[in-house]
């Protein structure tokens, strides 16, 4: 009897070592990347704050343009999910040849959509932006930004792929770096070339310069993690010549493969947001410079679940690749738990301190209402937005990302669109509706996404 009490008390002793151990493990791969994301998100607040001083339809073109960009990036998406899947596998497995074929075959995709995406952007400007529904005080304020930060969009594409890569090689630390040098170059940039009186179109150029930097430094980094592998794939990684075997179907169709659906997910989800901008821009200007504010102060709960998400998306695909699937298990469930808890203190200082964060962005009484209205939301639904980011990066971690594009079909599509139309304008609440919508689709991803997650078929997936 007592030996089986000392086994009790040892297992459990274990258990609670092993959970010790995995947070660890999450932290060291998350911190970094939780630190990137704010400082990412700061970046595009600098520049919504630095609008502020010029006007508040200045807000709203830079808004509208990132709108558009934020639907490149579904493109951009399709291949940084696939790449991260693809290398992380081949990372846990060690097959570092694969690994940085796959590392080639992501960087010539990313150019090639960045670059296509840029001259659609040239050539269809003002019909793109128009899509958003802006008014014209708007899109003045917009066009010239859009120009400046949208068609060059190439940068973007590849920041994206090359920080994916870095990330499912376990190196989460150097995207940091470089993103906190990138945020004070742009701080930097926007105080000069406003005191030059370039005005938005000076926002532009200081964000699409820093990105530029960016993405130099996360190349060069890159190429320095290669050369440390096994000599016989030094160069394998960054040979662009279109010899016989250097670019072959099955890596692109492999990374295609995963990152396709991941991308459409990404694409639904913008176009759904542009739908929906536009119903709120139809209610007035004001709920939409509200909508803009307040969606800015929300991104700042997504960071703790994004950062974890990605560290989670890395640990999946790096055990599947070990043939380690109780390890993904263990590491997904203890992930939504941390990242449960942080989302939920920070919904708890939105609810409290909703009208003094409202006042940082606007000094307009009306717009301080409204932002402050929907904070109070926000704050109520902050476990389930947990929930949808760390199981859908955990799915695409592990390659099955068909049913998390079909659970943001349902939940934009279904929910915040249709139902959010009912609610802001057939039952005349306003903004407020838009954003109960909002909350009821992300709580029903987030339990479809974890049902998904629990039936298991995530760990049959293979590249």
């Amino acid at each position: 009897m007592k030996e089986k009490r000392n086994f009790a008390v040892f297992t459990r002793h274990l258990s609670r070592s092993e959970t010790k151990n995995n947070a660890r493990q999450i932290l060291m791969l998350a911190a970094p990347i939780i630190i990137e994301q704010l400082l990412q998100t700061f970046l595009g607040t600098t520049d919504t704050y630095f609008a502020g001083t010029l006007a508040d339809e200045a807000i709203a073109g830079i808004s509208v343009t990132n709108l558009i960009v934020n639907l490149l990036l579904s493109f951009f998406t399709a291949v940084s999910v696939g790449a991260a899947a693809t290398i992380s596998r081949c990372y846990g497995r060690k097959d570092f040849v694969s690994l940085c074929r796959f590392i080639r075959h992501s960087l010539v995709l990313g150019a090639g959509m960045g670059l296509t995406a840029g001259i659609l952007c040239a050539l269809c400007s003002v019909p793109i932006l128009r899509l958003s529904r802006a008014d014209a005080a708007s899109l003045a304020f917009a066009l010239p930004y859009y120009r400046i930060v949208a068609v060059p969009c190439v940068i973007l594409s590849l920041q994206l792929i090359l920080s994916s890569c870095l990330r499912a090689m376990k190196d989460t630390k150097t995207p940091m770096y470089i993103t906190g040098a990138s945020n004070l170059l742009n701080i930097v940039l926007n105080l000069l070339l406003l005191k030059l009186g370039t005005g938005i179109a000076g926002l532009g150029l200081a964000t699409t310069l820093s990105r530029s930097v960016s993405v130099l430094l996360l190349l060069l980094r890159l190429k320095g993690r290669c050369q440390k592998l096994p000599a016989f794939c030094i160069t394998d990684a960054f040979c662009l010549r279109p010899a016989a075997g250097c670019f072959t179907r099955s890596e692109f169709a492999a990374i295609l493969k995963i990152g396709v659906p991941a991308g459409i997910e990404k694409f639904v989800m913008r176009i759904g947001q542009l739908l929906y901008n536009g119903m709120i821009l139809s209610i007035d200007t004001t709920s939409y410079v509200a909508h803009n504010i307040a969606g800015a102060i929300e991104s700042y709960s997504y960071i703790p679940a994004m950062g974890i998400g990605l560290a989670v998306c890395t640990i999946v695909g790096v055990s599947l690749g070990e043939n380690n699937i109780p390890k993904a298990k263990k590491q997904t469930v203890l992930a939504y738990r941390m990242t449960a808890g942080l989302m939920m203190f920070i919904g708890l200082f939105f609810f409290f301190f909703a009208p003094q964060l409202a006042a940082v962005f606007t000094n307009t009484r009306a717009v301080q209402q409204d932002v402050a209205a929907v904070l109070r939301i926000i704050a109520f639904f902050q476990p389930f937005s947990a929930l949808v980011q760390i199981m859908t990066h955990a799915l695409q971690g592990a390659g099955d990302t068909k049913y998390p594009m079909a659970a943001t079909f349902l939940g934009i599509w279904g929910i915040r669109i249709v139902i959010g139309f009912l609610l802001a304008v057939s039952c005349s609440l306003g903004l407020s509706g838009v954003w109960y919508a909002y909350a009821l689709d992300v709580t029903v991803r987030g339990l479809l996404l974890y049902r998904r997650f629990r039936q298991g078929k995530w760990q049959k997936v293979a590249l």
